[in-house]
């Protein structure tokens, strides 16, 4: 029989000390029709070396949030700190990883991944040592002078988390990175990530709206509300019917617990499919 560990609430205890803070995050936006909140009041924790993903119905305010955190919007209220210092401002502690890979066609693979480095000024001898070694890592040292168009979907992705961990942030977000590649890939493509962010012992920030690779893949799941996002419930994945630690996201899926988890966040969504 499958136990589902019960919903926590805002302030669950972190692993270890916070290295992402979100104090009463809110953010309003005005349009001929009026205000509109669109986030109310998140507060929310993130360890050194944590994995958590954020889930919820489109439009409540996943992508916003996740823009807040790197400092790209000015949220209306509230604050978010990094090992306690403000985010106020697009940082190099901070990467972020959209859906689109946005690989320059005319730059090899290699330079594409230096691409961080070399816009911040970064020692570009170390940046291309470390770039070499993540693409390794990623899969793709046999296409360091290749150019993107002669790479699969999944393939170009490798390279833009190569891209986004060059630059060696502390914390790493993720906005869908795999919505685009086929059921396949994406469940190929989630074990290499994970190894390559978990070793690298990042923090991350995953917004998908994928249940299943929610669970599969993090630490903790963050349900948000419809709008104004609110955090709903958070919720441990773990797997004590897995002997061998941490599972990885394809075992995951085959696990007892992975059912049971996908039935509570999916009754947490609480969609209705109007035909």
């Amino acid at each position: 029989m499958s136990t589902v560990l019960a919903p926590q609430t805002t302030g669950a205890p972190a692993l270890s000390p916070a290295r992402i803070e979100i104090d009463n995050v809110s953010l309003r936006y005005f349009t001929p029709q009026g205000e509109t909140l669109a986030l109310g009041g998140i507060s929310l924790s993130v360890a050194a070396g944590e994995f958590v993903s954020i889930i919820g119905q489109s439009g409540c305010g996943k992508s916003t949030l996740l823009s807040i955190i790197a400092g790209i919007l000015e949220p209306s209220g509230g604050n978010v700190r990094v090992d306690g210092k403000p985010v106020t401002a697009p940082s190099h502690r901070i990467g972020y990883m959209l859906q689109q890979d946005y690989l320059y066609e005319w730059r090899t693979i290699l330079d594409n991944a230096l691409l961080g480095a070399q816009i911040q000024k970064r020692d570009l001898k170390r940046a291309r040592e470390r770039a070499v070694h993540l693409l390794e890592k990623c899969g793709m040292g046999a296409f360091l002078d290749h150019y993107p168009r002669s790479l699969s979907g999944g393939m170009r992705q490798r390279v833009a988390l190569a891209r986004t961990l060059v630059t060696e942030p502390d914390v790493v977000l993720l906005d869908e990175p795999f919505s685009a590649l086929d059921s396949q890939t994406r469940l190929a493509i989630a074990d290499e990530v994970v190894d390559v962010l978990r070793s690298e012992g990042k923090s991350v920030i995953l917004v998908t709206h994928d249940i299943g690779e929610a669970i599969a893949m993090t630490d903790r799941v963050i349900v948000l509300s419809r709008r104004p996002g609110r955090i709903k419930s958070q919720h441990p994945m773990r797997f004590p019917s897995h002997a061998a630690g941490r599972p990885t996201p394809f075992e995951a899926r085959s696990l007892p617990e992975f059912n049971a988890y996908f039935s509570t966040l999916w009754d947490e969504l609480d969609v209705h499919v109007e035909g």
